[in-house]
């Protein structure tokens, strides 16, 4: 007999005394087990409240859909509440990458090693120089390349893969390219992107050779949402490495790459999670 599901309960709203005793008593009388429990209130307890809990399902004494509904009209509305229940099933991720590898064969070692929890059913790229890499982890690489004159067409072919594949996050894994808008807002905050640094400095193309340019002694990455504002979007995760006038151009790539793959992968794996909420342009990550 499969074992009953642990759901997470993600909760955004205005801030008010009460929410967090309204929500744990309504799971507590249905028989949820709560496990983890995760808050926070922007400016002070006058501001925005977000919320995250992991319960288990085995003692409920309502179907999902039938907690779903009582939660809709008991709490979620006299609170004001966006939520959502999540965790009933693996996400399906498809990957993206151009000619660039770390970021992806990252992904795809930890998803061998299982501890990526995600079905990863295509990878998607512009350029055909990672197929064997990636059809050595069994799964199907498709090329579809790009140029100017049909940039329209191969985002549309990339479309409907992702439609048949019932896609749920789509991962830019140093994917060169940049999306319209059209193609953003089919995918609203289920985009993630890896920017090659420490995002708001160096936005754009070459960024490394721009921090060598001026002298930086910082160099980082920028997992974030993307938005039809180019490296503008929400951002999910960052971190920094320190580097010297010893170093040339080629040892902020260097040094740059082993940033950008583990902070991707942070990234990733804390919004198949459900730990990012974003409100505006601004993120609340529960680690």
């Amino acid at each position: 007999m499969a074992e009953a599901p642990v759901l997470r309960l993600i909760v955004q709203c205005p801030d008010r005394p009460g929410i967090v005793a309204a929500v744990s008593r309504f799971l507590f009388e249905h028989g949820a087990n709560i496990m983890q429990a995760d808050q926070f209130s922007t400016a002070g307890g006058s501001g925005r409240f977000f919320l995250r809990i992991e319960f288990q399902t085995a003692g409920l004494d309502l179907a999902r859909e039938a907690l779903a509904a009582r939660f809709a009209e008991e709490i979620a509305a006299p609170f004001e509440m966006e939520w959502r229940l999540a965790g009933e099933r693996r996400q399906r991720v498809a990957l993206m990458v151009s000619r660039t590898e770390h970021c992806l064969m990252e992904l795809l070692w930890r998803w061998r090693r299982k501890e990526l929890e995600v079905d990863i059913p295509l990878v998607i790229s512009n350029h055909a120089d990672l197929r064997a890499d990636v059809e050595a982890f069994g799964i199907p690489f498709h090329h579809l390349p790009v140029n100017p004159t049909m940039r329209p067409e191969q985002e549309a072919a990339v479309r409907a893969l992702l439609t048949e594949h019932q896609i749920d996050v789509v991962v830019l894994a140093r994917y060169m390219q940049i999306l319209s808008a059209e193609f953003v807002d089919a995918y609203p905050g289920r985009i993630i992107n890896i920017h090659h640094s420490f995002l708001p400095a160096f936005a754009g193309a070459d960024p490394y050779g721009r921090a060598f340019d001026r002298g930086v002694k910082i160099i980082g990455a920028t997992a974030h949402y993307a938005t039809e504002d180019l490296d503008e979007g929400p951002i999910i995760e960052q971190d920094v490495v320190r580097v010297t006038h010893r170093d040339a151009r080629e040892d902020l790539v260097r040094l740059g790459r082993e940033v950008e793959r583990s902070v991707l992968a942070r990234a990733v794996q804390w919004h198949i999670e459900d730990r990012v909420s974003v409100y505006g342009n601004r993120t609340v990550v529960f680690r």
